[in-house]
């Protein structure tokens, strides 16, 4: 009786429950587009595209009418209208997005003073981004790889608590694991006892616009040159795009990359920057945290991605990237080995009267490793409900090989 009762909770719940999946597409060249904003019109629910452009979500039969809006900089946004058959709970679609061919006005307001156009975005913070508490229903995923082969795929759900943006630091902001899994290759030669900076905190430390030490701040724009480029269109409005490099040498390794700002909200939209190689051991003093004696860490690469959505006339959140490239090596060998680490996280659904906070006893540390707190194992079901970003072909080949390496090492 039991599992007759479990069986039949199991199907109302499918029924009452449509998965919308969908590839999208420039409507010009036909190419698949990555990291394209997807959200739920009306609803805080969203995703982003993976590399192959495609994104799957899981919603309630109450939004099986609604819309989708899709965004992506420099296309026009898109509407695209769910219409799931007739006893389905499933839909499959392509959808075009339409890149921008007129070339927009070049800046007008601030007569191209790149600096200044900086800095009134940040004084323009508190207004222009949440006043008020937020808890974000976020997925979470790390990727390592060995030359063009997966060694590890960690994932994970997480709520993530942020305060008011009028303050602009990250005190009393948090991070709780609610659900994770991981893979890792069992080849004794794949191993890498290599602890880096980032992992599920960087939803709160790389939150540019919340976090002043992040990147910019009133006294470290000092350190940057800023440079006005052509402006571009995301969300369908115009955007200032300006290009910052260090223009001084400091003890610590700065940035260089863009910054998208909204021409008249003046709200930071995007981010997109590298952390500056010209000096690798500054470099490597910035992302390194650990390595076994021995062992030479050369970084090759440090890109950072970071997007907000608007809604409701507020600048939200919505996806971190950060992918690292790297050789190591062991004195005296002498090849080295590349690796690829790659973290994302994306913004699934946002409350905005929260009702908790997290715990400081159950938030994740700083100083944990995401590796190390999760637990080794697969399931096929593990996410049920949950709104993740879809892995790439590449990634669910690779993982496939793990789950066979696993196998056969229990064997």
């Amino acid at each position: 009786m039991l599992i007759a009762l479990l069986c039949s909770i199991i199907n109302v719940y499918a029924q009452n429950e449509i998965v919308i999946n969908g590839i999208v597409r420039d409507r010009i060249n036909k190419n698949k587009l990555e990291n394209v904003t997807v959200s739920v019109a009306g609803s805080s629910i969203g995703t982003v595209t993976n590399a192959e452009g495609v994104f799957s979500l899981k919603l309630s039969q109450q939004l099986s009418n609604s819309k989708l809006e899709l965004s992506h900089i420099g296309y026009q946004n898109t509407q695209f209208a769910m219409t799931v058959p007739d006893n389905s709970s499933q839909l499959s679609a392509t959808i075009w997005m339409t890149p921008v061919t007129q070339q927009l006005d070049e800046v007008v307001v601030y007569g191209g003073d790149a600096r200044r156009i900086v800095k009134e975005a940040l004084k323009k913070i508190p207004v222009n981004y949440p006043a008020h508490e937020s808890m974000l229903s976020t997925f979470y995923r790390e990727t390592i790889q060995k030359r063009h082969r997966y060694i590890g795929v960690s994932e994970a759900m997480m709520d993530v608590y942020k305060t008011a943006y009028t303050n602009r630091n990250t005190n009393h902001d948090k991070v709780q694991l609610i659900k994770a899994r991981r893979l890792v290759s069992q080849k004794q030669s794949d191993t890498l006892a290599v602890k880096m900076e980032g992992g599920p905190n960087q939803s709160i430390f790389l939150d540019i616009a919340k976090n002043e030490d992040a990147l910019l701040d009133q006294q470290s724009m000092e350190y940057y040159t800023f440079t006005q480029e052509p402006s571009v269109l995301l969300d369908n409005r115009p955007q200032y795009v300006i290009r910052f490099a260090p223009r001084v040498k400091l003890s610590y390794a700065l940035f260089t990359g863009k910054l998208f700002i909204d021409r008249e909200k003046l709200a930071i939209t995007r981010a997109e920057f590298s952390l500056d190689l010209s000096d690798r051991e500054k470099a490597t003093r910035a992302i390194l945290r650990k390595k076994p004696v021995g062992l030479r860490f050369r970084p090759q690469e440090v890109n950072f991605l970071v997007t907000y959505h608007e809604r409701n006339g507020l600048t939200y959140l919505h996806y971190i990237c950060n992918e690292m490239r790297f050789k190591c090596d062991w004195k005296r060998r002498l090849f080295s080995s590349p690796y690829t680490a790659r973290s994302e996280m994306v913004v699934v659904e946002q409350d905005e009267q929260p009702d908790r906070i997290i715990a400081r006893r159950n938030a994740f540390s700083p100083k944990q490793i995401f590796y190390d707190v999760v637990e080794e194992y697969w399931n096929e079901d593990y996410w049920k409900e949950y709104n993740i970003i879809e892995p790439t072909e590449t990634l669910d080949n690779a993982v496939k090989k793990l789950k066979k390496q696993l196998s056969q090492g229990n064997n």
